[in-house]
Order: C-alpha cells, then sequence, then structure tokens
C-alpha cells in the first residue's frame, strides 16, 4: 500500500482548533487586515469562475428563449412556462438532491479523506439518475397538468411541446450537477468555466441548426437544451476522469457507493426541499401570472422580468458557491474561526454587489427591456418593474450566501424550514393578496417575492448570527468519521 493511500484510509481527523491556540480570533483583537485580504482573495479566486459557469447556463436557456421569441408571442409565453415548470419538477429537485454533494465532498476534502470524494460523487450519481425516472414521467404529461392548474390551454399545449423535448436532457443534467459539485468543493472551479463557456457557445450553432435551418422550431429549441445538457456533463465527466488534478479524489466504480445512500438522503432530502421551496415559489408566481388579465401580455412581461433577474443573480450564486466551498472545507479542516470570518467576507462582498447591480438596472431601465422584447407596452411595463427587481436583487444576494454557508455547514434542514416561512407562509399569500385581491397585477406579485426575500434572508441572518462555530467544527468531523467507520465496516464484511 503506498503512502498516499495510507493517509487517506486513517480516521485520524484534524481537531478543531482550539480557541486559545486559533489563529483567527473570534472576540477581542478580531481579524487582522492581512487575513480578511487573504480570505476576499480566496473568495474572488472562487467565486470569479463560478459567476461565469452561472451566467453561460443562464445564456442557454435565454439563447433558447430568444430563438423561441422570433416565433411569435404564443410560443415565447408557451416556452417560459415550460421552463418554469421543468424548473420546478425537474431541474430544481435534481439541483437540490446534488448540493448535499457540497457538504459531503467539501468538508471530506477539508479533512483530506480526498478517496471519499470519489465515493461521494458515486452515491450522488445514484441518487440522481434514479430521481430522474419520476421526474421525466410528470414532465411528459406536462400540458396536462398545467391546464389542471387554469393554465391557458393554448399556452399549456405549447408548453407541454417543449417540455417534452427537454426530457433527454434530464439525465444529462444529473450527471452535470453531481460533476459541478465534484469538482468545486476541491476548488477545480476553471474547467468548469470552460466547460460551460464552451458549451454555450456551441448552443448556439445547436439553435440556429435545430430551430431555422432544420425548421424544428420550438421543438428545435427544446431539444438543444438537451443537447447542450449532456455536452457539458460529458465534458466535466472526461475532465474529473482524466485530470490529474483530480487523481487523488475520483474513485473506481465500487458497491460502497450503494451502502451510503441512507446516510446521503438525510442531507440530500432536505437540500432539495430547501433549494425546492425557494425556486418552486418563484415558478408558482410565474404560473399565477398566467392568471392575470390578459395572460399573454403579463407572462411575456413576468418571463421577462424573472430573466434578467436571474441574470444578475448570478454573481451573488457565485459567491454562494464559493462560501458553501471555503466554510464546509475550512470545518472539515478543523478550523472554525477560518470559516466565521469566510462568512464575514461573503456578506460584505455580497452588499457591496447588490448595490452596484441595483444601481445599474435602475439606471439602465429603458435599455435592458429592449435586449428581450420590441414590443413598446412590454418594455415600457418591465421598465418599471425593474426598481422592485433591484430591491429584491440585493436582498436575494444576501440570503443567497448565506444559504451557501447553511450547504457549507449542513443545516439543510434549518434551511427548508426557513424558506418554506418565508415563501409559502408570507411570501406568496402576500402576493396573491396584492396581485389579484388589490388587483396591482404583475407588481404586487413582484413585491410578494421582495418580502419573502426579505423574511428568508432575515432568518438566515439570525441563524448565522448564534451559530457556534467551535461546535459545527466537531460535528463535521464526527460526519466524516461516520463515514469512513461504515467504509470501514463494509470492507470487513
Amino acid at each position: 500500500m503506498d503512502t498516499t493511500k495510507q493517509e487517506t484510509s486513517s480516521l485520524e481527523l484534524p481537531e478543531v482548533v482550539s480557541e486559545e491556540n486559533n489563529t483567527f480570533e473570534s472576540g477581542g483583537k478580531g481579524f487582522t487586515k492581512q487575513e480578511v485580504v487573504a480570505e476576499i482573495k480566496r473568495q474572488l479566486v472562487l467565486a470569479g469562475p463560478l459567476v461565469c459557469v452561472s451566467f453561460f447556463t443562464y445564456f442557454l436557456l435565454v439563447i433558447s428563449l430568444a430563438f423561441v421569441g422570433h416565433l411569435g408571442e404564443l410560443p415565447l409565453a408557451g416556452a417560459s412556462i415550460a421552463t418554469a415548470f421543468t424548473s420546478m419538477v425537474g431541474v430544481t429537485l435534481l439541483k437540490g438532491i446534488g448540493s448535499a454533494l457540497e457538504t459531503f465532498c467539501g468538508q471530506s476534502y477539508g479533512a483530506k479523506q480526498y478517496h471519499m470524494l470519489g465515493i461521494h460523487l458515486q452515491r450522488g450519481m445514484v441518487v440522481l439518475l434514479l430521481s430522474c425516472i419520476p421526474i421525466s414521467i410528470i414532465l411528459a404529461n406536462a400540458a396536462r397538468i398545467l391546464k389542471l392548474c387554469r393554465q391557458d390551454p393554448q399556452i399549456s399545449e405549447e408548453a407541454g411541446l417543449y417540455t417534452r423535448f427537454l426530457i433527454p436532457g434530464i439525465v444529462g443534467v444529473a450527471l452535470q450537477e453531481c460533476h459541478v459539485r465534484f469538482l468545486q468543493t476541491q476548488k477545480q472551479v476553471v474547467p468548469m468555466m470552460i466547460s460551460s463557456g464552451s458549451t454555450t457557445l456551441l448552443h448556439v450553432l445547436v439553435c440556429w441548426m435545430l430551430v431555422r435551418k432544420f425548421g424544428l422550431g420550438l421543438k428545435g429549441a427544446a431539444l438543444a437544451n438537451s443537447i447542450s445538457n449532456w455536452i457539458n456533463a460529458l465534458l466535466l465527466i472526461a475532465y474529473g476522469w482524466l485530470s490529474p488534478s483530480c487523481k487523488e479524489t475520483r474513485a473506481k466504480f465500487s458497491r460502497e457507493a450503494l451502502h451510503g445512500i441512507p446516510r446521503f438522503l438525510k442531507l440530500a432530502i432536505p437540500s432539495a426541499v430547501m433549494l425546492g421551496m425557494e425556486l418552486w415559489s418563484f415558478a408558482i408566481i410565474t404560473l399565477l401570472s398566467g392568471l392575470l388579465p390578459n395572460p399573454k401580455f403579463e407572462s411575456s412581461v413576468f418571463s421577462i422580468s424573472y430573466n434578467m433577474f436571474t441574470l444578475a443573480y448570478s454573481i451573488p450564486l457565485g459567491l454562494s458557491g464559493a462560501i458553501s466551498t471555503r466554510v464546509s472545507n475550512e470545518l472539515g479542516a478543523g478550523r472554525p474561526q477560518a470559516a466565521l470570518l469566510a462568512v464575514r467576507v461573503v456578506v460584505s462582498l455580497v452588499i457591496i454587489e447588490g448595490i452596484i447591480m441595483a444601481t445599474a438596472l435602475i439606471s439602465g431601465r429603458n435599455f435592458w427591456p429592449r435586449l428581450y422584447s420590441k414590443e413598446k407596452k412590454v418594455v415600457e411595463h418591465v421598465g418599471k418593474m425593474l426598481f422592485l427587481l433591484a430591491i429584491a436583487h440585493f436582498m436575494d444576494g444576501i440570503q443567497s450566501v448565506l444559504s451557501g454557508t447553511c450547504r457549507g455547514c449542513g443545516w439543510q434542514k434549518i434551511g427548508a424550514f426557513a424558506n418554506l416561512g418565508a415563501y409559502y407562509l408570507i411570501g406568496i399569500p402576500s402576493a396573491v393578496v396584492l396581485g389579484f385581491v388589490f388587483h396591482i397585477g404583475g407588481k404586487g406579485l413582484w413585491i410578494g417575492i421582495m418580502i419573502a426575500l426579505f423574511a428568508q434572508a432575515t432568518l438566515l441572518a439570525v441563524v448565522t448570527l448564534c451559530t457556534d462555530w467551535d461546535k459545527q467544527a466537531r460535528k463535521a468531523k464526527e460526519r466524516i468519521q461516520d463515514t469512513m467507520i461504515q467504509k470501514d465496516s463494509n470492507a470487513s464484511a
């Protein structure tokens, strides 16, 4: 047995740094300027490529919708509803389940238990691939479900057609989500950026060929999404298997991945619920926009507003991934105060970003909507919405990095309850009352979203402020030891 394997098979993990010996102090003198600057650099190095990944992933949908938009208002409304529906019942669940790997892989990597990352990856792939079966069945019946939700019949048929051609890409999404977490927690973010960037460039060509050259129209745009999801997934898989950077973390396929599934699900299910509670609420609000008077107009306006909101969210999403990696790595390594410093730094960064982005949205309110539509009425209406979007983005950034902290610590259950209260007990009811009872329309729906984001950010901030970081480091150590003990018991059996 070589020395590397001897090191990684050991159950001896880094001890939690005591308060007396910790270089980073939680009180009194606090953190030094050098420590803060070093942490800022670490997070920007991680967040920069992750922001690019978020942009590229978003542009896949934008490119498809741009091609569909030239087909008419009805196809655009149908594709927009289909995208929201697919996100609600498919992509969101896969992303949520996959985010459990941020805790398992991140903390194992921090503890230098490198070989366990490959086992966690395989375990995640098994769970996500099995999840694709019921998801595909639901997506195949999208038109019928949308009609039962009292959506416009014409829009529902268009959405159902679009959704059916998204189904082949669901397995690609599952594989992609697992490998994104596998690489992200190792700080291998530049290859992820290159992969997603290459996929996006190819997506333009694929969309043009299927929609224009072969005349597949709406079906071609959806099929192009499926093809691009598979391209990105295969590129990530190839890097994980062939790159020397992943030599210590990849693992041959093993039955060991099947033995820890119950433990994986204990985090994966709350992870899915946590993310689902948030993204499902946006999908529900999108569906509610279709129930407003003049549904085609309202759906188009809300779709454009939501797409702009999603694009702006790419930056906080990158910071969220960075803080998840930093917190999980530091807790796994037994450095609780370094994790605390990372959280303080990322909150400061996202506040600065929120102010800058809000200013850009408001100052460009007469320009940004024209990138999506040439209809004067739609452009004017979206321009007015941007004041609300700017405030919502600021609050969304704060909750995003705090949610990343939750994933890094393994607080998915707490996050799920926080999101349940913020969105379903406060946000959505407020949106319904403002939009339909007080007849404020689409603006009322966005105000409801803002209320939910404020409540979510507040709840997660309270949890973070009350955290005992030394205790979190001990929990991370126990989680890693439990995994290793399970591995050894399976090997003995």
